[in-house]
């Protein structure tokens, strides 16, 4: 299973664009999207999913044109939008029945399929209460279940993990590891942390363009020899902001740890390993040129 963008575009009026010439190989495994809110990631998203098409460009899947055949791509994909709504009325079989109807999934197994769902989301106990009582972790893990009713061949997630609280996030992400084996994963967030521990290729986006694209060692390569951490008074902290991209903070005994990325460090500075948080403020924070 192959997704080919290749020079998309995707242009709102004469100066504004959502994604500008963007281009990418995506193959089976779990590709994280990243990018500041703004980046392009839903855009892009929304074009893979044939709910928006491309100005300019062509997306592939297999060497099919789902811009020209949008129903080869709808029959083998699974998506949760950002803005994932429900039928707060009905219930979380009822619920899952009617957009397998809808999908065109049905016949005597479609029950069990959403038993075994269900459960893999920890909904077993809800799934006769109304929609609407969920809370909102609740309602995002029915969203991750609809995304599966098919057994697709590409999975789409815009920010699958807002709401969802620790044990959930980890729930998700052993369920989403699982599924890579056999299709593509695409999975867009502005939370490093939902990446770093998952995925096998992640692409950093900018202003509608790619900044990025490789392994996680590839992407953090970027910034060997650039994170050092420091300690100083709490009165130079503002200063320091200035003159430096600064990644966290943490108080010790009266001082602020901070750990920060440069080219020039003093020697007061420990060099520290880079992680995937560090490269991406790196290459996000860099002014981006090709557009």
């Amino acid at each position: 299973m192959i997704l080919e963008i290749q020079g998309v575009s995707k242009r709102y009026n004469k100066n504004k664009y959502g994604l500008r010439d963007f281009s990418l190989k995506i193959e089976k495994g779990i590709l994280g999207l990243l990018g500041p809110n703004g980046a392009g990631k839903s855009t892009l998203l929304k074009m893979i999913a044939t709910l928006s098409k491309p100005t300019t460009g062509i997306i592939s899947l297999n060497k099919n044109n789902i811009v020209k055949d949008a129903d080869f791509m709808r029959r083998r994909i699974g998506f949760l939008p950002q803005d994932f709504g429900v039928y707060p009325n009905l219930n979380a079989y009822e619920f899952l029945e009617y957009l397998a109807a809808m999908k065109g999934i049905g016949g005597k197994g479609i029950r069990s399929r959403i038993t075994q769902l269900l459960e893999g989301v920890n909904l077993m106990e809800a799934a006769h209460r109304p929609i609407g009582s969920y809370s909102g972790g609740m309602k995002q893990r029915i969203g991750i279940a609809q995304a599966l009713l098919n057994k697709p061949k590409v999975l789409i997630f815009d920010e699958p993990t807002v709401g969802l609280d620790p044990e959930e996030r980890l729930r998700f992400r052993n369920l989403i590891t699982d599924l890579a084996n056999d299709c593509i994963v695409i999975l867009s967030s502005h939370i490093v942390s939902d990446i770093d521990s998952i995925a096998n290729k992640v692409a950093v986006m900018k202003e509608g363009g790619l900044l990025h694209y490789g392994s996680q060692a590839e992407i953090i390569e970027q910034v060997e020899g650039k994170v050092f951490e420091e300690m100083i008074a709490p009165e130079d902290l503002s200063a320091f902001k200035v003159d430096h991209l600064l990644v966290s903070t943490t108080r010790k005994e009266g001082q602020i740890l901070v750990r920060f990325i440069t080219e020039k460090p003093t020697r007061q500075c420990i060099e520290k390993t880079p992680s995937l948080e560090d490269a991406y403020l790196f290459l996000t924070q860099k002014s981006f040129k090709n557009i």
